[in-house]
Order: structure tokens, then C-alpha cells, then sequence
């Protein structure tokens, strides 16, 4: 169902993003037909006070540059914010929910086990979300197979649950290195057409160059900026997955002995 949920998400903003894309063009082109229909004797006061107010829109500067940055590349380049966006989302959310009070839990399985046995112990891991519950849930299941067997299921099913929280960090990677990658793809592309039209003509002339060099300019850095959003994303995944993981083994450690005073007790 999450996964679902994420396709929606991203095929809605493809589709948005898509017809802002079309819409600048139809824009751009309906301002440069009216530019030249314009009335030669119109008012050059009110002209200037025009192109001030419309430079004024961030909105707008966005759908120019993108208009001018070559629309095949940088829509590319903003599949990949989009999708690396959605891995990004959907692991932050991921991670903050499997964030839990690990001494809390503990507290509560063994006041569990020492009013209601293990039953109630693991019935408060099944009314607990996150990893740690299920890791200790694991190993209140196998208790009567002897310390060793829940010692190794601890540890396997810490392994399977870390897998479980690093799922999708390498799509993110993925698009960190895609994105500058088709920016530099761009900019390639905008330099060709640049000494194309300076061997069309002859001649090195700025007029000449100065549109393909914006080409290649634009693209790259709409490539560096996407990357370096979604390594700040990528960063902080890390960082909460180490976190979860250290209280993981902290907490399966306690749990171990926990259950062996439990054991002595009886």
C-alpha cells in the first residue's frame, strides 16, 4: 500500500511538473508574439515598469530558465529530483516511525516477565511498533530453546531489520550521481551546438556562442543543485539508520540479560 501511495505521489507530480513545463512554453511563446505586435508609440515608462513587474516572479524565472536550460535535458534532470525525492521521503518517513523508546521497552517486557511471564512479555512487543520490538519479540518466541538459540535469532533478525531500514538508499545514490551526470550530458550538448554555429558562420562571435554556453551553464547547475539536495537527504538517512542500529544492539544485549536474570528466577 506505501508503495502505492509513492507511485501515486510521483506520477501526480511527473503530470504536474510536465504540464508547468508545457504551459511555460505556451507562455513564453504567446510574450514573444505579443512583443512584436506591441504598438511602436506605446508609452516606454510603462513597457520598463512591465518588465520589471514580471521579472519580479521566482515562479516565472524558473519556468524561463527551464525553457532555456534545453527542456529534453533538464526535464531529465528533474525526473531525477522527483523521483530521488519520493526514496527520500519515503525512507525519512520510514526511519522517524521505526524510531522508538528502547528503555521504555525494555522496562515494559520485563515488568511483563515478572507479572505475566513471557506471553505478556511478547504481547507487549506486539503492541509496539519498530525494530527493536520485533527483534525482541523474535526472541521471546524461541526463550524456551535455550539462550544460545535466542542469542543467534537475535542477531539474525538484527540483520534482516537493518536490510530492512538501508532498502532504498541505493535508488537515492543512484540519482545523487544521475543527476549531475545529465547536467554534464547537457552542457556537452549546449558546447557542440556552440562551435556548430560558430563553423556555420565562419566566425567567433559572442552572439554567436552565448546561446549554447547558457545551455550548458543552466543544465549544470540545475544538476549540481538536485544532487546536492538529495545528498543532504541521502546523509541524513544514514545518520538515522546508524542511530537506530546502535540502539538496536544496545537494547538486544539488554534483553539477552534480562532474560537470563529472568531464568535464574525461576
Amino acid at each position: 500500500m506505501k508503495r502505492l501511495f509513492a507511485l501515486i505521489a510521483v506520477f501526480g507530480m511527473l503530470f504536474f511538473m510536465a504540464s508547468n513545463a508545457v504551459v511555460a512554453q505556451e507562455e513564453a511563446a504567446t510574450t514573444e508574439t505579443a512583443t512584436e505586435q506591441v504598438d511602436l508609440t506605446a508609452d516606454p515608462e510603462e513597457e520598463a515598469a512591465a518588465a520589471s513587474e514580471e521579472g519580479k516572479s521566482f515562479h516565472s524565472q524558473l519556468k524561463q530558465k527551464f525553457i532555456e536550460g534545453n527542456p529534453t535535458f533538464m526535464s531529465f534532470v528533474l525526473i531525477s529530483l522527483i523521483l530521488g525525492l519520493a526514496f527520500s521521503i519515503e525512507r525519512v518517513l520510514y526511519l522517524n516511525l521505526a524510531t522508538s523508546n528502547t528503555k521504555k521497552l525494555l522496562a515494559q517486557v520485563e515488568e511483563a516477565l515478572e507479572s505475566g511471564g513471557v506471553e505478556a512479555a511478547k504481547e507487549v512487543c506486539r503492541s509496539t511498533r519498530g525494530p527493536v520490538a520485533s527483534i525482541f519479540y523474535q526472541g521471546l518466541d524461541r526463550v524456551d530453546h535455550g539462550m544460545d538459540v535466542v542469542e543467534k535469532t537475535i542477531i539474525a533478525y538484527g540483520g534482516v531489520q537493518a536490510g530492512l531500514l538501508e532498502k532504498g538508499l541505493s535508488w537515492i545514490s543512484l540519482f545523487i550521481a544521475l543527476a549531475p551526470m545529465l547536467g554534464f550530458m547537457g552542457t556537452v550538448i549546449g558546447m557542440i551546438g556552440a562551435f556548430d554555429a560558430i563553423q556555420t558562420a565562419g566566425d567567433i562571435s559572442p552572439a554567436l556562442v552565448a546561446g549554447g554556453i547558457k545551455v550548458a551553464l543552466i543544465t549544470t547547475v540545475t544538476g549540481l543543485v538536485v544532487a546536492m539536495i538529495l545528498q543532504i537527504f541521502y546523509n541524513y538517512c544514514l545518520a538515522k539508520i546508524d542511530s537506530i542500529i546502535n540502539n538496536m544492539e544496545d537494547a538486544s544485549i539488554s534483553l539477552i540479560d534480562v532474560l537470563v536474570k529472568h531464568n535464574m528466577k525461576k
